[in-house]
């Protein structure tokens, strides 16, 4: 007859109790616990913060996933020195203070600036901070009106979107802006106004809204986008394009 040894008895304990990250650390931890006579309120605060953890980066990797980022940057990949955006407003930004504010960002300047990479970068920090965030091109918002109209759910599907605490919405001002578009975008807007935040990159500032929609609907969204919003313009040449006339955008063959 075998009998179970009492860390077996935990770890099987564990697993009905669906606590999958104290399972994983529990055989080795007690053996630690008892070779080092750790106090028992020890062992479970040592245990418990294994699962929090464990919980945390899961959430973690979970809202990255939902949030449909273009390429994954991060501030890792971010030189804050060939920016245009001054040093002081970046370092204030990634402060994230704007966020639990509901303020918004709007990053407008000529293409291959750094727009994207910068907004993306925010949005990575701010999940990393326990944020919901969601990433959209100004298209696919204008698919979820054109889709909603089939069946009467474009409300619903922006009530899903404000789920998130920040919205990013990438590159105005690059294509055409249809009816859909701009509805969708002051819609989105108009939901999120002083409830959540809005994080947006434009080749134009919105101030030239007008210039790509209905000058009605411009003048309604950018009301509510830029009455609590931090502006920043971007300057210059192209990173990309300076990148590639360097010599920078490929990696050597080799032969």
């Amino acid at each position: 007859m075998t009998t179970t040894s009492p860390v077996d008895e935990v770890v099987g304990l564990l697993r009905e109790l669906r606590l999958p990250h104290m399972r994983g650390c529990a055989p080795d931890l007690l053996a630690t616990a008892k070779a080092q006579r750790w106090d028992p309120a020890e062992v479970v605060r040592a245990l418990l913060a294994e699962e929090l953890a464990g919980r945390q980066a899961s959430s973690i990797r979970s809202r990255r996933k939902a949030a449909g980022f273009p390429t994954g940057k991060t501030f890792e990949a971010w030189d804050e020195t060939i920016s245009s955006i001054p040093a002081p407003t970046q370092r204030a930004l990634r402060s994230l203070e704007w966020l639990e504010r509901h303020e918004n960002i709007v990053v407008c300047g000529p293409s291959g600036t750094g727009k994207s990479h910068f907004l993306e970068a925010l949005g990575h920090a701010a999940i990393d901070h326990g944020a919901r965030v969601t990433w959209f091109s100004l298209e696919q918002l204008g698919h979820l009106v054109r889709a909603g109209r089939a069946d009467d759910s474009t409300s619903k599907a922006i009530r899903r979107i404000m789920r998130s605490d920040v919205t990013v919405i990438d590159d105005i001002g690059l294509l055409p802006v249809t009816a859909d578009t701009a509805e969708a975008l002051y819609r989105v807007v108009d939901a999120a106004y002083e409830k959540r935040s809005i994080a947006l990159s434009s080749n134009l500032h919105p101030a030239g809204f007008d210039e790509l929609m209905p000058k009605t609907i411009a003048n309604a969204t950018v009301d509510r986008l830029l009455h609590h919003a931090h502006v920043v313009m971007t300057t210059g040449d192209s990173i990309r394009l300076t990148q590639a006339t360097g010599g920078k955008g490929v990696t050597p063959l080799t032969t």
